[in-house]
């Protein structure tokens, strides 16, 4: 739905964030008579936009491409009234009520507000990395592990989410090779023991990926393996994977509310437990942007539910 340039434009509910925690929050808040408003930003759909098969969302027994599930969830919200701004946001203030919600070209006004910026995965920043993700790159073990059953793949990573995330995917690949650019793991000690015990993983230390190479047949893209750099010499060497799993980390969308919300030393919303409630009255958290443990796209729909109940019983006691 367009947007409108008025200098000022209350609302009910604000959702800052799209992606199932979003669309879910905007789901049950316009089904509660809410008339909420969805700032998507400049990515509509969040990090599922970039999932090419989504075969563990409930509901859909053949699996559903990550952008359809989305716009599924967009059309189902805005049938009860829930309004999209595909507007980014620039500034908030939530020093006082009604909360103020700025964007390039407007200010808007939100009796409560719900933040669903969610988080996104470190990628490496090689061109390449863009251009086979989805098809054989991937920053989500969990979600695509399944699509590589008998087959090698890499793991770059030097934490315990790379030792978890390598152990996790030997149940599906028949070899792991986990790489990293240093020749000590930061990973913990019980981390790295388990990862070592395992016969399926092969370590390669002092190494880097400089590229991921692939071929096209038939407008199908498929990464047939990647170019390591050593570190230490500077020597680089072609090896042959089927898949590229990149766990170097998280990070959550939050620099708009440094300062002002509370979070964590790495950045994640800060929640009371048990519920969606941030340490501002009016102002919940859904999704990723509060989740550093599961990071799915049902988890973040369960706690989209979460915040728009949390939300109408807050509103309703607020009057």
């Amino acid at each position: 739905m367009s947007d409108t340039k008025n200098k000022s434009t209350h609302h009910r509910v604000a959702i800052i964030g799209s992606g199932p925690a979003g669309f879910t929050a905007a789901l049950y808040t316009a089904r509660a008579n809410l008339k909420p408003v969805i700032f998507e930003g400049m990515q509509p759909g969040g990090q599922l936009t970039i999932t090419t098969e989504i075969e563990n969302y409930p509901g859909f027994e053949h699996g559903i491409q990550g952008p359809q599930l989305m716009d599924i969830m967009r059309l189902q919200a805005q049938r009860f009234g829930a309004q999209s701004y595909y507007k980014e946001i620039t500034g908030v203030d939530f020093s006082k009520r009604p909360f103020t919600i700025k964007t390039y070209d407007s200010i808007h006004t939100a009796d409560a507000v719900i933040i669903s910026t969610g988080a996104s995965a470190k990628l490496l920043g090689i061109e390449s990395e863009k251009k086979y993700m989805g098809f054989g790159v991937s920053a989500c073990a969990t979600c695509d592990g399944f699509f590589f059953k008998g087959l090698k793949i890499i793991v770059v990573g030097g934490g315990d989410t790379a030792m978890e995330e390598a152990t996790y995917l030997t149940k599906f690949a028949s070899e792991v090779t986990l790489v990293h650019r240093r020749s000590e793991f930061r990973a913990s000690k019980i981390m790295t023991d388990r990862a070592h015990k395992n016969s399926k993983i092969k370590f390669l230390t002092n190494k880097v990926v400089k590229e991921v190479v692939g071929k096209e047949e038939n407008g199908r893209k498929t990464m047939t393996g990647v170019i390591l750099e050593d570190t230490m010499d500077l020597s680089t060497m072609q090896y042959d994977v089927d898949g590229l799993f990149i766990a170097i980390g998280h990070k959550p969308n939050t620099e708009l509310f440094k300062g002002i919300l509370d979070m964590d030393d790495t950045g994640y919303l800060k929640v009371k437990p048990g519920s969606t409630y941030t340490n501002i009255a009016g102002v919940f958290a859904a999704g990723d942007v509060a989740d550093k443990v599961y990071r799915q796209a049902v988890t973040a729909a369960g706690t989209g539910c979460m915040a728009a109940i949390d939300t109408e019983r807050w509103l309703a006691a607020n009057e």
